[in-house]
């Protein structure tokens, strides 16, 4: 089922025009001369998305999580090295970085040829934690994707970069998943986002939203989709910097969801909708349920 606000088609107003892109202001330019090739692809490698993969070894239902030994002697690899070569794969990606504060991850990510980056151990969050080392780099849009996320697809990571690049209104970029099924949709481990008519996210809760008044059948008889959210974000580097300063809001802290902070202080966030929910692995059943559905190792 197809919705206006998966597609949004409508042209920006002339009056919020005013901001380009690296590549675009060089394309545009009003200079007589042409932009010679190497201009062009600086302005083009301006664009280019890093991938911040945010790893801590003290999980309290899963500790050590990103090496775990069982997912590597099963699969070939750690749940960490899945997400880092998965997301590798998303053409405007040009860098994956995992940034941790255990050096045991550390030393794992460096040995199957990844980069890592050491944090600080007191971080709040993961959002902190990319916040870090986003400070020192020079790249326009930062993307978080969870280390225990070993089945996210590289078009789902390329798809929240394009988000940014194509709309100049949102700060950041997500992804969301048709709901089918009432047990989903009441599930407060799920988190459920509503959109408005042209992408953006009005609000994330771990209630079922919307609520269906008058409904027998709400899968059968909403007008709306109902929608989960996949937590895959990609922030314009600037904005995430202010985000990791800006104090959690009262709503961020009643459904305890970091990008209620971003809504509550006026942001914009698009969200695109993609047909294949990534299995994410929170505890001992989700990760034996992943090592008894995984059937291509190398893939």
């Amino acid at each position: 089922m197809l919705f206006p606000c998966q597609q949004p088609l409508w042209p920006l107003p002339i009056w919020k025009r005013k901001r380009r892109s690296a590549a675009g202001a060089l394309m545009n330019s009003k200079s007589p001369r042409k932009p010679r090739k190497n201009e062009l692809q600086q302005g083009i490698a301006a664009l280019k998305a890093v991938v911040i993969i945010p790893a801590r070894y003290g999980s309290t239902r899963l500790p050590g999580k990103p090496i775990l030994e069982v997912a590597r002697q099963v699969t070939g690899r750690y749940i960490v090295q899945h997400v880092y070569e998965r997301a590798a794969r998303a053409p405007s990606v040009s860098k994956v970085i995992v940034a941790t504060d255990d050096r045991r991850i550390a030393e794992v990510v460096e040995g199957f040829g990844g980069e890592a980056r050491m944090t600080s151990p007191e971080h709040r969050s993961g959002t902190d934690r990319i916040a870090e080392v986003a400070r020192e780099l020079d790249a326009s849009i930062i993307v978080n994707v969870q280390g225990d996320e070993p089945q996210i697809e590289p078009e789902q990571v390329e798809r929240v970069v394009q988000l940014l690049l194509e709309d100049e209104e949102p700060v950041m970029g997500t992804l969301a998943h048709p709901i089918e099924d009432e047990e989903t949709w009441r599930d407060p481990n799920a988190v459920k986002v509503v959109l408005d008519e042209h992408g953006y996210a009005l609000y994330f809760s771990r209630s079922p939203i919307p609520f269906v008044r008058d409904c027998e059948n709400w899968l059968r008889d909403s007008p709306v989709q109902p929608l989960r959210h996949i937590g895959i974000y990609s922030f314009r580097r600037d904005f995430l910097l202010r985000y990791a300063r800006m104090p959690a809001s009262p709503l961020e802290k009643a459904e305890k969801l970091e990008q209620l902070r971003v809504l509550s202080a006026g942001y914009k966030i698009k969200v695109a909708i993609t047909d294949k929910a990534c299995m994410g692995i929170d505890t001992p059943e989700d990760l034996e349920n992943w090592l008894a559905s995984y059937s291509h190792p190398l893939r």
